[in-house]
């Protein structure tokens, strides 16, 4: 569903010779240029009365631009009563802490029960801003910070912030084997060729860069802090499968728990009841997207990596006697 809102504004002297889209992105600065191009093409546009639909139209200076806008709802997913954990907030965006199987977005499988169900419930005036304000995603079982923006304005700003690599995000995670030192992977990513549900690493997909650096290593897994550059859907998880270390738990790339030689009981019931990717989203730095003040919120590893990590550190220094690296 959508609704209509009528903009409109004269057009500036340094305008002089633009071109109409680009006039208009400065004019209507809420606004993403790809959808202001959408409504001229549209026939949405007028300038002084009369309708233009060719974005390189150019513009002198002096002209009244009437905008018959139309903005996306959303509405058509139903508001659920869903908790939120919300850790910071004000009257533009707001950033919470997805738990583990909450997944983001309604889709194919998933048509309700969602972050985006959620934030339609708690915060209604959120169906007039596209997906519900949400900027960015995380996967269904990868817990940890999220941004939302709470008006068009916000997440137009937050959109390009995204776009422009001004956003950054760093995440936690368990990779299988033992790694030597940090790095960086740099190959892009497309949708798997076969397997519809999988990204891959493939010649011709997007460009997608992580860095990481190790935390800490135990006898046969490693801990990551990673950063991300880009952000493509599994980036982290490609990646790490992609070098030969895909993240513990994480059964759609090759990082089904195993347990080292010679684990205890206590290790192995862990891995074993382990069933998620082992990566949580643990930093999120940004400028707000009004103000322009630099931002930074933390959040603490869930309880389940927690005693991940505990299990792996009481089975390293069970064995300390034996490890070579």
């Amino acid at each position: 569903m959508s609704h209509e809102i009528k903009l409109d504004a004269i057009v500036g002297e340094t305008q002089l010779g633009q071109r109409l889209d680009q006039a208009l992105a400065e004019l209507f600065p809420d606004y993403s240029r790809s959808r202001i191009k959408d409504w001229i093409t549209d026939n949405r546009v007028t300038v002084n009365g009369q309708t233009v639909n060719k974005p390189k139209e150019k513009v002198l200076g002096g002209e009244t631009i009437v905008i018959d806008a139309v903005v996306d709802e959303g509405i058509s997913y139903q508001p659920q009563n869903l908790p939120l954990d919300i850790v910071y907030e004000d009257d533009d965006i707001l950033v919470l802490n997805k738990p583990c199987d909450f997944v983001v977005h309604p889709g194919a499988g998933n048509p309700d029960g969602t972050v985006l169900n959620a934030l339609l419930y708690h915060y209604p005036q959120l169906a007039d801003v596209p997906r519900a304000g949400i900027v960015h995603r995380l996967d269904k079982d990868t817990t940890g910070l999220m941004v939302v923006a709470k008006t068009i304005p916000a997440q137009t700003h937050l959109v390009e912030s995204l776009q422009r690599r001004e956003i950054t995000r760093e995440y936690e995670a368990i990779a299988m084997g033992i790694m030597t030192a940090g790095g960086s992977v740099d190959a892009p990513i497309a949708r798997h060729p076969t397997k519809r549900t999988h990204m891959s690493v493939y010649p011709l997909g997007k460009p997608a860069v992580t860095h990481y650096r190790i935390m800490e290593r135990f006898r046969i897994h490693t801990r990551l802090r990673l950063r991300l550059e880009t952000g493509r859907t599994h980036q982290i998880r490609v990646h790490m499968a992609h070098i030969a270390h895909p993240l513990l738990g994480d059964q759609l790339y090759g990082g089904r728990p195993r347990p080292p030689k010679g684990a205890s009981e206590k290790l192995m019931t862990t891995l074993r009841n382990f069933d998620r990717q082992a990566l949580h989203a643990t930093m999120l730095r940004l400028y707000h997207p009004i103000s322009g003040i630099e931002m930074e919120w933390h959040a603490p590893l869930p309880d389940d990596m927690v005693q991940l990590i505990e299990a792996l550190k009481e089975d390293k220094e069970q064995f300390k006697d034996s490890i070579d690296w």
